[in-house]
């Protein structure tokens, strides 16, 4: 589970540099550390290293929700805005121009007053839409972060009815909880083997 919840965040890390989106990319950082720490915590035997990627699977489902959101423009939500740049660019979903069966034309303006190398893109023939594939990427995230939500609840849990069925009393010592340790122990010398010259 974590393998592909490592890879689904790798590729679309990857897709979300190449449209310099900012607010994805560090979403998608955050994801593969705390997948990888969860992942420790598991095998670690470390339950609350699990409690914070469950605490993160939470906001993480959240976020792939608002995504969904985004690019569907409910409420009020537009797709065209430069939110997930964080303002800083105007770039969009690498996807909008490089989709299944998309063919892109650049076209230079022929205005004197605008910069030669700044140039209008238009994008005809896709199979898909670009806001429908990050959905798809979206709602991917969200069914395998719900699987491994689920499963670092169970985990949890066993952690916790392991630690619960331990017998801290006596249980690290040698000593049984049937046989008193003795108070005094009676020392002996050594007697030398040999000859003592």
């Amino acid at each position: 589970l974590c393998v592909f919840l490592q890879l689904a965040a790798l590729e679309r890390q990857i897709f979300d540099f190449l449209g310099f989106q900012w607010a994805p990319i560090l979403g998608n950082f955050l994801q593969i550390i705390v997948v990888i720490l969860g992942l420790f915590g598991t095998i670690q035997f470390r339950p609350r290293y699990i409690v914070v990627y469950t605490v993160w699977t939470a906001l993480w489902v959240t976020w792939n929700v608002f995504i969904i959101c985004f690019y569907l423009e409910v409420g009020g939500l537009s797709k065209e805005t430069d939110l997930m740049t964080f303002n800083i660019s105007m770039h969009r979903s690498w996807w909008r121009e490089h989709g299944p069966g998309c063919i892109r034309r650049v076209v230079r303006p022929s205005s004197p007053g605008i910069l030669e190398d700044y140039s209008y893109v238009s994008v005809t023939g896709c199979i898909i839409d670009f806001q429908y594939l990050e959905v798809i990427h979206s709602a991917i995230q969200i069914l395998l972060s719900l699987i491994g939500f689920v499963y670092a609840c169970y985990v949890i849990s066993i952690f916790m009815e392991e630690e619960d069925s331990f017998d801290f009393i006596g249980g690290l010592d040698t000593y049984s909880y049937r046989q008193p340790p003795q108070e005094h122990v009676e020392l002996k010398p050594v007697k030398p083997v040999g000859k003592v010259l």
